[in-house]
């Protein structure tokens, strides 16, 4: 490897980030692969080999499966990264904000292997999200292993989260605007070049592999009746309101669990493999459908080639959003991809058998309301209506349904900004206590250092006001930082360490305080850098005056992630 190191600095600068990039691409692009193989081959061999069988053994048989798949990601998850759980979107997103593009290894591995047992084993969730984690800690990893610090992970973390996705969906221009819109949030970023060629490199390598692997297979559709497009609405209205109803109960679930729970880690995905194999059973017992099982794409397919009802579209619509709430809510780990392109699809057949009593729909018409509403389903959850619309064009590969998808992602973005402006992984992100900051500070040097204060440093800081033992635990509880700004009577007190207030609970005892250095929000940075050298913490507290209350903190962090956003 220090061979590899020596030899790629001796090219240009520009030639070493392009073959760079070729390698953090080609990596990540084959573990998306290997992590797509590994799971399809869990699942045909347990739930689709038992749905060959008598319905007893299936009931038998899923019920083990999805009980020891639930418990071994509930023991890795809780042994080795806690980082591991749910989708992998949000934790990429805070490594390549708050740790420059850091992903500790760890919490890769986990989550490949939790990953696959756990969508694999039948749980109601996605793969997408964790090939997305998974791909960009492989690339933050490949940076390690080739001399990059972890200060300037950044452009590897971006493009194996597109080389992954293009690898899991075979969507190359989704897989480009997912990452430029969710992750680095901004489409004009200097990462656009290497995202785009990771992405055609995470597609190559898929068609390498495993061939062209269409997400669905899906019958050609001519053309769209005018009639249809009345109902495009609906469809778009409806697959919002199911996206908006699973993300709030989603969230309200995880918080509920986290705080409350008297069910051990270990054990908390069990819940939701149990209510998967209850509602998946049911649904399989009366209509002979897996779909709440696992990505459930088979009956997706089934979906657009128009050989399942309006009615058991219902039916699977209730129980996989039942399902997939508590899959995600309990700590299971899987994405929500696939769940919302299936609840989306569902949606369109749901609508279109309905209306078709009043409304005269074609066949085509059918498919072309399915892939509306997987789109607005998506984008309603995900807020990223580029990508909601071109990874549904790119996965049908069908141009007549472009004019019915952008329509009905426009409605669904509507929809989805009545309730509130935070997306999925946003609210994932700040019930966990972490609070992004998107810094575009100057690009030289001198405007840096004159920068001041009130540009780079949080100012929702979490504030220690009340020192009793109940307010102290709470804190704890709801926020996983290790330092806290202490507050009395207005003025700033201190800092309290988190080790200092567990020792100071267990001991029930008044926790000791360091001293709090201060600085005012219309300071330079050029001025307050000295101050870092007073405080071990490296945290600095923000006031308006001396002697005020705390409004903000800047940390060395906060310095790290603003020098690093010179150069993009």
């Amino acid at each position: 490897m220090k061979n590899l190191q020596q030899y790629l600095r001796r090219f240009p600068e520009y030639t070493r980030s392009l073959i760079l990039t070729c390698i953090y691409g080609s990596g990540a692009g084959l573990a998306s692969v290997a992590f797509l193989l590994a799971m399809n081959w869990l699942f045909s061999v347990t739930f689709m080999a038992l749905a060959r069988q008598s319905t007893l053994r299936f009931l038998a048989g899923s019920f083990v499966v999805l009980a020891l798949s639930s418990l071994v990601v509930g023991y890795l998850l809780n042994t080795f990264s806690k980082e591991a759980a749910g989708s992998g979107i949000p934790q990429l997103k805070k490594a390549f904000w708050k740790d420059l593009g850091y992903v500790p290894w760890r919490a890769v591995w986990v989550k490949f292997v939790a990953g696959i047992v756990s969508i694999g084993g039948g749980a109601s969730l996605g793969r997408e999200g964790p090939s997305v984690h998974v791909s960009g800690g492989v690339a933050s990893t490949l940076a390690g292993l080739l001399g990059e610090v972890k200060q300037n992970r950044r452009n590897a973390a971006a493009v194996g989260a597109a080389a992954g996705l293009a690898a899991a969906f075979n969507t190359p221009l989704a897989a480009t605007t997912f990452v430029l819109e969710e992750i680095i949030g901004d489409l004009n970023s200097r990462f656009l070049g290497s995202v785009i060629l990771s992405a055609v490199i995470g597609a190559f390598v898929t068609f390498a592999l495993i061939g062209k692997h269409p997400a669905f297979l899906i019958p050609v559709v001519d053309s769209a009746s005018w009639p249809m497009y009345v109902v495009v609405p609906v469809v778009a209205v409806l697959a919002a309101l199911v996206g908006m109803a699973f993300q709030i109960a989603t969230v309200r679930l995880r918080g509920r669990v986290k705080k409350v729970s008297k069910i051990p880690g270990w054990a908390q995905p069990a819940v939701g493999g149990l209510t998967t194999w209850v509602l998946g059973c049911a649904v399989f017992v009366f209509t002979g459908k897996l779909g709440v099982f696992g990505l459930g794409y088979g009956d997706l397919s089934d979906a657009l080639h128009n050989t399942i009802g309006w009615k058991i579209a219902g039916i699977l619509i209730i129980a996989k959003l039942i399902a997939t709430i508590a899959c995600y809510g309990w700590g299971g780990c899987g994405g929500i991809f696939s769940p919302t392109l299936f609840l989306g699809g569902m949606c369109g057949i749901f609508v279109a058998g309905i209306a078709g009593h009043w409304v005269p729909l074609a066949a085509d018409d059918h498919v072309i309301l399915a892939a509306v509403g997987m789109s607005a389903c998506f984008g309603a959850v995900v807020r990223a209506p580029l990508t909601a619309l071109l990874i549904v064009f790119e996965m049908t590969h069908q141009f007549s349904v472009v004019p019915g998808l952008m329509l009905g992602t426009l409605i669904s973005q509507t929809v989805a900004r009545l309730f509130g402006k935070h997306n999925f992984y946003d609210a994932m992100l700040l019930q966990d206590g972490h609070e992004l900051t998107h810094i575009k500070p100057p690009r030289d040097l001198e405007s840096w250092q004159k920068l001041p204060v009130s540009v780079i440093a949080n100012f929702k800081p979490v504030v220690v006001r009340d020192l009793s033992e109940p307010a102290l635990k709470k804190t704890l509880d709801d926020h996983p930082y290790l330092r806290f700004p202490v507050e009395t009577d207005g003025h700033v007190a201190g800092m309290l360490t988190r080790p200092e207030i567990q020792s100071a609970l267990t001991q029930h005892r008044p926790p000791a305080m360091e001293k709090a250095v201060t600085c005012r929000r219309t300071q330079i940075v050029r001025d307050v850098a000295d101050k870092f050298i007073e405080t071990p913490a490296g945290i600095i507290v923000v006031t308006d005056d001396e002697r005020g209350p705390v409004v903000g903190l800047l940390t060395l962090h906060d310095l790290l992630r603003a020098q690093a956003a010179m150069s993009e």
